[in-house]
């Protein structure tokens, strides 16, 4: 079953690089979870394109669906309810949009990502910097293994990297896409600089990290989740 959406009410953020210092956000809809694989499984069932041995390389790279031992899924049900990763923006635009849904903008993300635990006992700068400091694991945890923030979304921080629309519109530019991960140290905060809060090492950690991606990188830690205006 797909998961629910979450209301996100609108309000402002200050980028963390660049001369804007107030974004306006709109009030938008975004799951509560990220995508998992027993979801993905039922889209590239009813899509044949986009499985794994169909898919041109011009969308996917060759680590596609890399967990996956057959093209419509694995056989491994502990792996249902994890998120799904190696899987393509364009991938992932083409889920959300069979899903009626879209994918969330930066701006979204980086407003939603403000917004830390809502247990107030774990700091989001603790649990990212711990997040970091640990390898991928072979099997990634079940979503909704983390923490909700206070609009009742889940893993916003701790769990995967997520895609976002317009992730190619990152400030910084670069190369640092390993075979098989990102090479999390590549990053540093020479850009802090005038930024409007130079300790929020996550958010520059987001924009160096969507600078160094394509539309058809795959990683073994990147998924995504769905977004959606509200009704008029």
């Amino acid at each position: 079953m797909a998961s629910d959406m979450i209301t996100v009410d609108g309000g402002h953020y200050s980028p963390i690089l660049g001369k804007k210092r107030d974004v306006t956000v709109n009030g938008f809809l975004i799951d509560e979870a990220a995508v998992t694989n027993r979801e993905f499984q039922l889209f590239v069932k009813k899509v044949p394109s986009w499985q794994k041995t169909k898919t041109p390389l011009l969308f996917a790279d060759t680590n596609y669906l890399k967990s996956w031992n057959w093209p419509t899924g694995t056989n491994d049900p502990s792996l249902d309810s994890s998120p799904v990763v190696n899987v393509s923006w364009f991938a992932a635009k083409a889920y959300c949009e069979w899903s009626n849904k879209r994918l969330p903008t930066v701006d979204e993300w980086e407003y939603l990502a403000q917004f830390g635990p809502v247990d107030k006992k774990h700091d989001p700068k603790d649990v990212i910097l711990e997040w970091y400091s640990k390898p991928t694991p072979a099997k990634l945890p079940h979503v909704k293994s983390t923490f909700k923030n206070k609009f009742g979304v889940w893993d916003v921080h701790g769990l995967i990297w997520e895609w976002t629309y317009d992730f190619n519109t990152a400030f910084v530019t670069g190369e640092s896409r390993g075979d098989s991960a990102i090479e999390k140290s590549m990053f540093c905060g020479g850009g802090a600089a005038g930024s409007p809060n130079p300790s929020d090492y996550a958010a520059f950690m987001r924009f160096g990290f969507r600078s160094s991606l394509k539309g058809n990188y795959t990683v073994e830690n990147l998924g995504f989740r769905c977004a959606k205006d509200p009704k008029p």
